[in-house]
C-alpha cells in the first residue's frame, strides 16, 4: 500500500492512473518529485521512444493543473485503447 499524496486532487489523478493499469513508485529523497506513475506497457512505441514515465510532484505549484496533466498523459497512452478492451 503506498502513501497517499498530500494534495486531493493529484491523488484522485494516481487512482486514475492506477485504474488504468498504471504503477506508482513513491520516491523517498529525490529532489521535488513525490513519486512516478509508469505505464504497465513500457515498450519503445510509447511516447515516441521515450517510455511512458511521469514524474508526481510533492508540491506542485497548482495541484488541479498538475492532476489534469496527469490525467491526460495516462488517457493519451497509444495504449490506453487497447486496456480498456482487455
Amino acid at each position: 500500500m503506498r502513501p497517499r499524496h498530500p494534495d486531493k486532487e493529484v491523488e484522485r489523478a494516481i487512482r486514475h492512473a492506477e485504474a488504468a493499469g498504471w504503477r506508482c513508485e513513491k520516491r523517498d529523497g529525490k529532489g521535488h518529485s513525490w513519486g512516478i506513475l509508469m505505464c504497465p506497457h513500457n515498450d519503445k512505441a510509447c511516447r515516441c521512444g521515450e517510455f511512458c514515465r511521469i514524474s508526481v510532484w510533492s508540491t506542485p505549484r497548482n495541484g488541479t493543473t498538475h492532476a489534469k496533466q496527469i490525467i491526460n498523459r495516462v488517457d493519451g497512452c497509444i495504449h490506453a485503447d487497447t486496456d480498456a478492451s482487455s
